[in-house]
């Protein structure tokens, strides 16, 4: 199996513990504490992929250091992760982790391109236009890009909605010249 299919098994287990606990969004905020941690502390990184200490080892650590303050079957479930050596995909899992729960909670994230800085009631229309469209709650996510001369550009995984001038404007282009 490939490291993102792995890291999804492991997400589905710490959303089904999630929901059991009643607590999606404190388990997200959990696994990504443990994660910026990893991407941010050298010295813990090193602690994780350091073959001189033992899964028994390093689980005694995790408990000692998590098992006071976190809720004991996250610690069970970072611990699981050691024990089959895959401490290092934590995260890859809390990205996988809020995926899923963006899919439960019916939540999906648009990026959405447009030719110059919105103001709020764009994003609010955009929003709406787009929470509309595609019956679920959208976050949109807004770049610039004058490229595009005007209109929007949205994606949603693998859809896209090319609603911009420039696009109307290429076609215009074929038409005319296919009329020839």
């Amino acid at each position: 199996m490939r490291e993102p299919t792995i890291a999804r098994n492991y997400a589905e287990t710490l959303l089904e513990l999630a929901q059991r606990a009643g607590d999606l969004r404190g388990w997200g905020e959990m696994i990504d504490s443990v994660g910026n941690a990893m991407d941010t502390d050298r010295r813990l990184r090193m602690f994780l992929e350091s073959p001189r200490l033992s899964a028994g080892q390093k689980n005694d650590i995790i408990q000692r250091a998590y098992g006071a303050t976190l809720p004991r079957n996250f610690v069970r479930f970072l611990q699981a992760l050691v024990s089959h050596r895959r401490q290092m995909l934590i995260p890859i899992i809390a990205h996988a982790y809020h995926d899923l729960v963006d899919e439960v909670e019916g939540r999906v994230h648009a990026s959405v391109t447009v030719a110059r800085e919105p103001d709020d009631s764009d994003r609010d229309v955009v929003t709406t236009q787009l929470k509309r469209a595609l019956g679920k709650d959208v976050v949109p996510h807004f770049h610039v890009n004058a490229s595009i001369l005007g209109g929007v550009v949205v994606r949603v995984g693998d859809t896209v909605l090319d609603g911009s001038v420039r696009r109307r404007l290429a076609t215009l282009k074929a038409r005319m010249l296919g009329a020839r």
